[in-house]
C-alpha cells in the first residue's frame, strides 16, 4: 500500500508512459526492478534520468546502486524519471509489431454454425444477401451496365467513338445487350461496326450473330467506353487547314 511519502512521478519510456508513485527510501536498484514490468527495459540495462518543470534533466546513477536512495534526486510531484534501453536497437523486444504475433483464426465452418456470431444475426434478420427480396450480385451488376447505357445515351444507330482511344476509333453503335458468349460478361455490351478494321471480330461471338460488318471491324466494349455524338468518319487525307 502506498505510504504519506509516496511521490507521483510520470514514468516515460519509449514504448510506454505512466503515472507511478515512487518512495524516496527505495534505492535505484529497487526502482529499476519496479520499472522492468512497467516498461519492458530489463533492470540492468536502464538508464535512468529525472526532469522536473523546465530545469535540465538529471541522470539518476550512483557508483553503488544497490544502496543509493532516491532521496538524492529532487522527487518533486510528477516530475518526469525517463527509463531508457541501452541495449542496441536490434536487440530490444518490439512491443508494438504484431505482426509476428499468432493470431487464431476460426474456420469458416465452425463461425457459420455459430448463433452468437454477426453472421447469425444478419440471418435472422434477413439482411444483406439473406434478404429474400434483394438482388442477387449478378443481378446488381446487370442492372448498373443497362444505368450506365441509359445515362450515357447508347442507342443503336447512334454514331460514337471508343474510349479512351483518344478518338482514333470511330464507328456506329449496332447493338446493345448481353452477350452471354463473352465469359464473365454479365449485363450490357455495346457492338461498334468502326470505320477503320481494327476490331476483333465482324460483329459475331463464338458462331452466334449480333450485328453485320466486315472482318476486324466489330468490337464488343462496356458501355463505359462508348461516347455517343457528332462523329464523323475521319478523312486522313483531308487538308486541316482547308475553310469550309
Amino acid at each position: 500500500m502506498a505510504t504519506a511519502h509516496d511521490i507521483p512521478l510520470l514514468i516515460v519510456a519509449e514504448n510506454s508512459s505512466s503515472e507511478r508513485r515512487i518512495n524516496p527510501s527505495w534505492t535505484i536498484s529497487q526502482l529499476k526492478g519496479r520499472l522492468e514490468p512497467i516498461t519492458g527495459i530489463p533492470a540492468n540495462c536502464q538508464s535512468l534520468s529525472i526532469k522536473t518543470g523546465q530545469q535540465a534533466s538529471q541522470p539518476i546513477q550512483a557508483q553503488h546502486e544497490d544502496s543509493t536512495q532516491l532521496a538524492r534526486w529532487p522527487l518533486h510531484a510528477y516530475a518526469e524519471i525517463h527509463v531508457s534501453d541501452t541495449r542496441p536497437p536490434g536487440a530490444r523486444a518490439n512491443y508494438t509489431d504484431v505482426s509476428a504475433v499468432e493470431k487464431y483464426e476460426m474456420p469458416p465452418a465452425e463461425y457459420e454454425s455459430r448463433t452468437d456470431s454477426v453472421l447469425a444475426w444478419k440471418k435472422a434478420q434477413k439482411l444483406g444477401r439473406f434478404d429474400p427480396n434483394a438482388p442477387s450480385i449478378e443481378q446488381q451488376k446487370r442492372d448498373a451496365t443497362y444505368r450506365e447505357v441509359e445515362q450515357r445515351a447508347i442507342q443503336v444507330g447512334c454514331r460514337c467513338r471508343l474510349l479512351p482511344d483518344d478518338d482514333a476509333r470511330r464507328g456506329e453503335v449496332m447493338f446493345v445487350g448481353d452477350v452471354p458468349e463473352i465469359p464473365s460478361g454479365i449485363g450490357a455490351w455495346v457492338g461498334v461496326k468502326l470505320d477503320e478494321p481494327t476490331g476483333k471480330n465482324d460483329g459475331s461471338v463464338k458462331g452466334v450473330r449480333y450485328f453485320q460488318c466486315p472482318t476486324n471491324c466489330g468490337v464488343f466494349v462496356r458501355p463505359e467506353r462508348v461516347e455517343v455524338g457528332d462523329f464523323p468518319m475521319l478523312d486522313e487525307l483531308a487538308d486541316e487547314d482547308e475553310e469550309f
